[in-house]
């Protein structure tokens, strides 16, 4: 060719707007040649769920832009290829943070040791990790407040690029179909997929609609599961790049709304990323080296139990169906049955995370462990451990009318408002109108509540002797 195209590698910035990588490729000239590898060689390859939010991704990325090359293997190795293929001289990317920027790392020297132009970019975070530093002269800030009180007072956000004009170089590569194939034995994956329209597109659509008729409420319903339309369910979408937090910052920066709160939760997956960059070992390793020697209890019927929302606690069990199902869980029930597993059950904090990992659309490399580390009580700036959740507490304050239990948990529909959240509490009576035979039709709690408390508390106090 007569001029050399640049590979932009597309990661998680499956967008055309405000993508640095792409925006200043564009801004070369030459032809752009879009590039998606299914990465053989991650440390952290995406769970199930994800990878069918990633197929349809990418199916509205390649119908976006009409050329994107598909491809699979250790990215190196497709690199070169292609570079072999198509006299590439550059290689465009937008930076990740978590274990695998040591790929980056590699790659980069590989491809400068052979004279190309390798540029990398922030496309995924308001600040990167290293921007924001304590004045104590400590590498990076453990607490969240006095870090997002920084972010706020040195944030530079400078507006989002628009989607570029360029040309497209297209080779060879391999169907969306072949690259990352849907389930079809069983087919699990079409019900979930009801309520998302995935791509940028969609992920535009749901901050409009969150903007025009949630904004205003987001601080006050938010922990409501009763009133799922409270939240942006934008989380997928920024966790597969198909909306940047500069475009959410300034987007709701522009309304007459306070969205301080909102945009503090962005801040938190900013904080989350500053915490695995400096913690690479964070989805492994307690951040919190006392907790290594936490007695946690190996105990595979309980955790199948959590797992399948069999736990006999209604909110818990709620939550657990509501992700299997959709592959989404409201962010109060992710702190309520992460803190069960934790706490009622003694199970290692770690199992909870693989669980989401798998299960969750949303999964994030920094915002799931540090979540749960966060409610372990192992984590930076965590929630203490002694803090544990009363599910039938927690029910009643969020769930008031046990309308979200009754959406997940259909076989207590007919139970009354008042034992909604506890069952077990339920006269005889009460139970044979319902139609409901605890044991049989709904499980009996299998933990007391306050036999589980005092067990974590001691197990707690175990660390401090």
């Amino acid at each position: 060719m007569s001029v050399s195209p640049i590979i932009v590698w597309f990661r998680r910035d499956l967008r055309l707007s405000d993508n640095p990588a792409l925006y200043h490729a564009a801004a070369k000239g030459a032809p752009v040649l879009p590039l998606y590898i299914d990465e053989t060689d991650r440390q952290t390859p995406d769970g199930a769920a994800s990878r069918v939010w990633l197929h349809h991704s990418l199916k509205a990325l390649s119908a976006d832009m009409d050329g994107l090359v598909l491809r699979k293997g250790a990215a190196l190795q497709v690199l070169k290829s292609l570079i072999d293929e198509t006299g590439a001289k550059a290689v465009y990317w937008n930076r990740r943070y978590g274990p695998d920027r040591e790929i980056d790392t590699t790659i980069k020297s590989a491809l400068a040791d052979q004279n190309l132009e390798v540029k990398s970019f922030n496309g995924c975070l308001l600040s990167e990790p290293w921007t924001i530093k304590p004045k104590s002269g400590a590498p990076y800030y453990k607490v969240y407040t006095p870090y997002w009180r920084a972010v706020l007072s040195q944030i530079d956000a400078a507006p989002a690029l628009t989607r570029p004009e360029f040309k497209i170089l297209s080779v060879d590569g391999l169907s969306i179909d072949e690259l990352i194939p849907l389930p079809n034995l069983p087919d699990w994956a079409s019900k979930m997929l009801p309520g998302w329209t995935i791509g940028e597109h969609g992920a535009k659509v749901a901050l409009r609609d969150f903007l025009d008729q949630a904004l205003g409420r987001y601080a006050s319903d938010r922990d409501r599961p009763d009133r799922p339309d409270a939240t942006s369910r934008l989380s997928p979408h920024l966790a597969f790049g198909e909306i940047s937090p500069r475009q959410i910052w300034h987007k709701v920066r522009g309304q007459d709304l306070d969205g301080g709160k909102f945009l503090s939760e962005i801040g938190w997956r900013d904080f989350s990323y500053n915490l695995l960059f400096h913690n690479p070992e964070l989805r492994h390793q307690n951040f919190k080296s006392d907790f290594d020697r936490f007695p946690w209890i190996s105990d595979s019927v309980r955790l199948k139990a959590w797992q399948t929302g069999q736990t006999g606690y209604p909110i818990v069990d709620a939550g657990m169906r509501e992700l299997w199902e959709t592959g989404y869980q409201h962010n109060r029930v992710r702190m309520i049955t992460a803190s069960f597993l934790i706490k009622h059950l003694m199970i290692d904090w770690r199992e909870g995370e693989k669980w989401f990992w798998d299960t969750l659309f949303d999964a994030d490399v920094a915002s799931n462990p540090a979540n749960w580390q966060w409610v372990a009580g192992s984590g930076a700036d965590a929630s203490p451990f002694f803090r544990i959740f009363n599910p039938m507490t927690q029910g009643q304050k969020f769930d008031p009318k046990g309308d979200y239990v009754r959406r997940w948990v259909p076989e207590l529909t007919a139970l009354p408002d008042k034992y909604i959240h506890s069952p077990w509490t339920a006269p005889d009576n009460v139970l044979n109108t319902a139609e409901i035979k605890l044991g049989e039709h709904y499980p009996n709690p299998i933990v007391d509540h306050k036999t589980a408390r005092l067990r974590a508390l001691e197990a707690y106090k175990s660390l401090k002797e």
